[in-house]
C-alpha cells in the first residue's frame, strides 16, 4: 500500500486499535483511511524468510505485513518503504509498540530515495494498489484513495523490487487476480521458478486474490498451484468465524503458509 499526502502524523483520535494474528499483535490504523486487512497477514504468511535475512516491504502502509513478519520470523532485518509521512510514521509507531526491529524509509517507488538504492535485500515483499488509474470509484479519503489505485504503473514496482533483491533472492507480492494480465506483462527474464497461488473465497468460487513468489535468476519453470481456500461452506451463513481450517492456522496463529516445495 503506498500513500501521498499530509505530511503531519495522526491524532490518536484519528486512529483504531485492531488487533492480528488472533490478538497478538496490536495495530493502530486509521479510522478514515486505507486499513489493512488479511493481504498483508497473507503474504507475511508466504514469505520464506529465514533469521538473518533481510527483508523489503515496498509501500508498507502501517506496518502490518512486516510486523506480522517479524513476529513469526525471529531475527530478519526488515526495512519498509512508504510515500506519506503519515502512513511511514504510524509504521515505526506499530514496530515499537509491537517489539518488532523496523526501519521505515520515506520514499516514492517512482523516484527511489539513495538510501534504499544503495541497499540489497533476501526478500521483497509487495502488496500494490489494486485498481489502474482513472478506473473506480475514488474514495473519499485521500490516503485510501492512493492506497488503493495506482499513481505508478504495476511494472515500476516490480521493476524495484528485482533491483533490490540480491542474486537469488525472493519476490512475493499479493493482488487482486483480475490484475494477473498486468502482473505477468511486469515480470520479465530476471524472475524466475514463479509459482501462482489462487486464492478462492471458498470452494468452487473463482480465485479473487493472487499470491505470486518468483526468484532473481531462478531457473525454474512457472508453476499454477491449487486454489488456497479462505472460507468453508458454499456461503456465508451466520456471522461468525467460517475461516478454512489452514486459513486460521495463518490468520489467527501466525504460521507459514504451506507453500509446496520444488
Amino acid at each position: 500500500m503506498s500513500t501521498s499526502g499530509a505530511e503531519r502524523a495522526f491524532a490518536a483520535d484519528e486512529l483504531t486499535e485492531d488487533g492480528f494474528l488472533g490478538g497478538r499483535l496490536r495495530i493502530a490504523q486509521p479510522r478514515n483511511g486505507y486499513r489493512a486487512a488479511t493481504d498483508p497477514v497473507l503474504m507475511a504468511a508466504a514469505c520464506p524468510a529465514r533469521p538473518g535475512q533481510a527483508v523489503l516491504e515496498l509501500g508498507c502502509g502501517a506496518g502490518v505485513a512486516s510486523i506480522c513478519l517479524g513476529a513469526r520470523v525471529a531475527g530478519v532485518e526488515q526495512t519498509g518503504m512508504e510515500l506519506q509521512h503519515a502512513y511511514a510514521d504510524l509504521a515505526r509507531r506499530n514496530a515499537r509498540a509491537n517489539g518488532i526491529a523496523l526501519r521505515v524509509i520515506e520514499g516514492d517507488v517512482a523516484r527511489p530515495p539513495a538510501d534504499l538504492r544503495a541497499l540489497g535485500f533476501d526478500h521483497v515483499m509487495i502488496n500494490p494498489p489494486w485498481y489502474p488509474a482513472g478506473g473506480g470509484t475514488e474514495a473519499r479519503d485521500p490516503g485510501r484513495e492512493t492506497g488503493l489505485r495506482e499513481a505508478t504503473p504495476l511494472a515500476a514496482w516490480i521493476d524495484l523490487a528485482v533491483r533490490r533483491l540480491r542474486p537469488g533472492g525472493w519476490l512475493t507480492l499479493i493482488h487482486l487476480a483480475a490484475r494477473l494480465p498486468d502482473l505477468l506483462a511486469g515480470c520479465d527474464g530476471r524472475l524466475g521458478s514463479m509459482d501462482l497461488l489462487p486464492l478462492a473465497p471458498r470452494g468452487g468460487r473463482p480465485a479473487t486474490r493472487i499470491l505470486l513468489r518468483a526468484r532473481k535468476g531462478g531457473r525454474g519453470g512457472f508453476r499454477l498451484l491449487s486454489p488456497f481456500v479462505l472460507h468453508e461452506g458454499a456461503a456465508h451463513l451466520r456471522d461468525e468465524n467460517s475461516h478454512s481450517a489452514a486459513a486460521e492456522a495463518i490468520l489467527r496463529h501466525g504460521e507459514a503458509l504451506n507453500w509446496p516445495a520444488r
